[in-house]
C-alpha cells in the first residue's frame, strides 16, 4: 500500500471568522484525504512529486459556516485535480 503525504505550509483565510475558518479548513482536509485516498489515485503517485503553486480559479463563496464548508470541499476537489501528476 502506498502512502501519500501532503504538506500545506500556510492556509491564510483573510476575511473569515474563526467558526467559518475552522469549517473551511476541516472540509478542505477531509476532501483532500478522500480524493487522494482513492486507490486509483495512489497508483498514479508511485514517485515523488512536488507542486509549488496551484491556481484553482474562481469559486463561489456563500455566507456562514455552511458556505465555508462547501467552499472547503470545492477547494479540496480542485487541489486534488491540480496535484495529479
Amino acid at each position: 500500500m502506498s502512502r501519500i503525504h501532503v504538506h500545506i505550509d500556510w492556509l491564510v483565510l483573510n476575511g473569515f471568522g474563526q467558526l467559518e475558518g475552522n469549517a473551511l479548513a476541516e472540509a478542505l482536509q477531509k476532501q483532500i484525504s478522500a480524493g487522494l485516498g482513492d486507490a486509483s489515485v495512489r497508483a498514479e503517485w508511485a514517485r515523488p512529486h512536488r507542486t509549488p503553486v496551484l491556481k484553482l480559479g474562481r469559486m463561489p463563496l456563500a455566507a456562514g459556516a455552511t458556505g465555508a464548508t462547501a467552499f472547503g470541499k470545492q477547494m479540496g476537489r480542485a487541489v486534488v485535480r491540480g496535484l495529479k501528476p
